[in-house]
């Protein structure tokens, strides 16, 4: 997703596509490990995008790392 994307989108709305972007990164991850992806460029621009978020979230003052997953809830 472009920065002007992001920074159209609400505070709720770029929280949930941070925690998007990280599931997708982890996916990517898991399938590299694996031997199952085979576009290794993914990564990198799956990484970019994570950045990118964070980025934009920091320039709002929001804590991109308050976005939790379904296991860290459940791990308390």
């Amino acid at each position: 997703m472009k920065p002007s994307e992001l920074n159209d989108l609400s505070d709720d709305r770029l929280l949930d596509q941070i925690a998007q972007a990280r599931r997708e990164l982890f996916g990517l991850r898991m399938k590299h490990a694996t031997g199952e992806l085979e576009n290794t460029a993914a990564l990198r621009f799956a990484k970019r995008d994570v950045a990118r978020a964070i980025t934009v979230a920091r320039g709002r003052g929001l804590d991109a790392n308050s976005t939790s997953t379904v296991g860290s809830a459940t791990n308390g």
